[in-house]
């Protein structure tokens, strides 16, 4: 696994509504509804990327004691994520709900103010998690 952890995402949080739950389904046809009621980070990711790759499959340590929902917009018909340590939630609609242009990008969701708190592009798991560190109470 590559050290991503002098990598910074530089996207300015655009301050927006976030949705209170997500609806998709799991990889194995499995439909789902995802209610935000935690501080939660969702990542977007998509096949063919390398920090997208080290995510799914990173155990996730790093991020210990936050909601982690991993979302893309396809389903990965190539088996890059039959590996994966976290469940990839196949949901197009939550692009749109949470106004994610593209992956790989993450936002962090206050369900307190419905509100996305921050935001940025995807490197790998130690980028995400220093970048939301602060927000993230002890």
């Amino acid at each position: 696994m590559p050290d991503d952890s002098n990598v910074h995402s530089f996207d300015r949080p655009r301050d927006r509504a976030a949705p209170t739950s997500l609806r998709g389904h799991w990889s194995n046809g499995e439909d789902v509804t995802i209610e935000l009621t935690e501080l939660t980070l969702v990542v977007v990711i998509k096949t063919r990327c390398d920090g997208c790759r080290d995510f799914v499959r990173d155990p996730g340590h790093e991020l210990d004691g936050l909601t982690v929902v991993v979302v893309s917009a396809t389903d990965d018909d190539e088996g890059e994520w039959d590996e994966a340590l976290r469940p990839v939630l196949v949901a197009p609609e939550a692009l749109k709900d949470l106004n994610v242009r593209w992956p790989p990008f993450y936002v962090l969701v206050d369900p307190a103010t419905r509100r996305v708190i921050t935001e940025g592009v995807v490197f790998g798991p130690s980028q995400v998690a220093e970048e939301v560190r602060r927000f993230v109470r002890p």
